[in-house]
C-alpha cells in the first residue's frame, strides 16, 4: 500500500515545484489536480506542452500519479450546467489516458446549485439521482474508450451519500470501470470513536473488491474536519482492515496544510 497527498496541498501552478514538494514531505504517490499545471481544475483544453511537463515532473520527483481529479456537479439542477461539467470531464480523462493515470476521481453531486460540496433537501428526490446516474453513463462512455477507471466517493452531502450507494450505484452501471473512493471521514457526519469504528467498518466490508483509492482525512466528534490521526476516525483499524479485505492500492490524504505534511507522512508510513 503506498501514501500519497493531494497535489493541491502545496502552492504553485507549476508541476516540478509542487510535484517535488510532495517528495520532500515525505510521500509517494499523489492525487494530482490541473489547477496545479496552471490550468483550471475542469479546463477546456490541456495543451501538450502542459501534458509533458506534467509527465516530466513526475518523473524527476519520482512521484507516481495514482489519480487525477475530475470533480464537476454531476447533479446540478441546471442541466446546462451538467453538460458543460460533461464536456471538461472528457478532457480530463483524456488527459488522465495520455499522463497513464488510472483513475479519474468524481463528485456524484447535489441540487445544491452554488456548491458541490454542500447537502440540499432535493438529493433524496429520485430525480436526483436519475440526473447523476445518466451523468455518470456517459462519464464511463469516454472511461471505457480511453481505458481509465472513474472514481466515486460515498460524501454526506452528495448523492451517493454511503457504502449501500456506491454499491448501488456500481450495480446499476454494470461497469468495471466504476470503483469507489473510499475516505473514512466522509462516512458519518458526529460519532464518537466507537460508532466511528463500527460505520467505517461496515463501509470496508461493503465495499470490499470495489476500491481503487482510500483516502485519510479525519474528523472531530463534533464533526468538523481533522487532519489524519486528529480525530476520531481509528486509522489503525481501517487500513487494517481494507488489507484484509485485499486492498492494496494508494492511501492518500487531504484536509491539511502544507506545514502539517510532513508529520503526516510520517503517521501513515507507520500505518501502511
Amino acid at each position: 500500500m503506498q501514501f500519497g497527498v493531494f497535489a493541491k496541498t502545496f502552492a504553485g501552478s507549476e508541476p516540478s515545484g509542487v510535484l517535488a514538494a510532495v517528495r520532500d514531505a515525505g510521500f509517494a504517490v499523489t492525487q494530482f489536480n490541473l489547477a496545479c499545471a496552471g490550468l483550471a481544475s475542469m479546463p477546456d483544453s490541456v495543451p501538450d506542452d502542459a501534458i509533458r511537463a506534467i509527465d516530466a515532473a513526475a518523473k524527476a520527483s519520482g512521484i507516481g500519479l495514482v489519480a487525477l481529479s475530475g470533480t464537476y456537479n454531476m447533479a446540478h439542477p441546471d442541466k446546462a450546467v451538467r453538460e458543460d461539467g460533461q464536456r471538461r470531464l472528457a478532457v480530463v480523462i483524456e488527459t488522465a489516458a495520455k499522463l497513464s493515470t488510472p483513475l479519474v476521481t468524481l463528485c456524484t453531486g447535489t441540487r445544491n446549485a452554488g456548491d458541490q460540496w454542500t447537502h440540499h433537501p432535493d438529493n433524496a428526490d429520485p430525480s436526483a439521482w436519475a440526473d447523476m446516474a445518466r451523468e455518470m453513463e456517459k462519464a464511463l462512455l469516454m472511461a471505457e474508450r480511453h481505458g481509465v477507471d472513474l472514481g466515486i466517493e460515498p460524501e454526506q452531502a452528495n448523492i451517493v451519500t454511503s457504502a449501500g450507494d456506491a454499491m448501488r450505484l456500481i450495480a446499476e452501471m454494470g461497469s468495471k470501470r466504476l470503483r469507489i473512493v473510499l475516505d473514512p471521514a466522509n462516512l458519518f457526519e458526529q460519532a464518537n470513536p466507537d460508532e466511528a469504528r463500527a460505520i467505517v467498518a461496515a463501509a470496508v466490508e461493503r465495499t470490499a473488491g470495489h476500491v481503487s483509492l482510500a483516502h485519510a482525512k479525519d474528523r472531530f466528534a463534533d464533526g468538523r474536519f481533522a487532519t489524519a490521526g486528529q480525530g476520531v476516525v481509528d486509522f489503525p483499524d481501517f487500513v487494517a482492515r481494507l488489507k484484509a479485505g485485499g486492498f492494496d492500492g494508494p492511501l492518500v490524504t487531504h484536509g491539511l496544510t502544507a506545514e502539517e505534511a510532513p508529520g503526516v507522512a510520517c503517521f501513515l508510513k507507520e500505518l501502511v
